[in-house]
């Protein structure tokens, strides 16, 4: 599989996951033995990303993540986002807020021939918690 192929399947099954909750279109990108892992947890597997992505748009409705940038090297592929939404639902026990929010971060991939093996995530949480008036800059500590 090509760089082009594999940047093009990111961005295909990407946005219809995050943006329209098509989150079956991952079924063709992730491998069988997937692990997502972020900075906390014991990551989640393709089933249990896959409800995330469900839950976090039931609480965001209108979220819409946007691929700033993908870069493939290889069986390798890092890939830089930022997503925006509006807190409409309940999120993570946070009533909603109504607020507009925005969040960015990176995800870094390993492939096993034509899927992604696992994924490492990083973005920064208090960016959305502040977003949601829960924590004030400064008081994250």
């Amino acid at each position: 599989m090509s760089e082009n192929d594999r940047r093009d399947r990111i961005r295909t099954a990407w946005e219809a996951a995050w943006d329209r909750g098509e989150v079956d279109a991952l079924d063709d990108l992730l491998g069988p033995a997937y692990r997502r892992i972020g900075a906390t947890g014991p990551g989640q597997d393709a089933t249990e990303f896959k409800a995330s992505i469900i839950a976090t748009r039931s609480a965001f409705p209108d979220l819409v993540t946007t691929i700033d940038e993908i870069v493939v090297d290889g069986d390798r592929a890092a890939v830089r986002w930022h997503s925006e939404g509006s807190h409409e639902q309940s999120f993570l026990g946070v009533p909603a807020t109504k607020r507009q929010v925005s969040v960015s971060g990176a995800t870094f991939a390993h492939f096993d021939g034509d899927r992604i093996a696992e994924e490492f995530v990083t973005w920064d949480p208090r960016s959305l918690l502040t977003a949601l008036g829960i924590i004030a800059v400064g008081q994250d500590h």
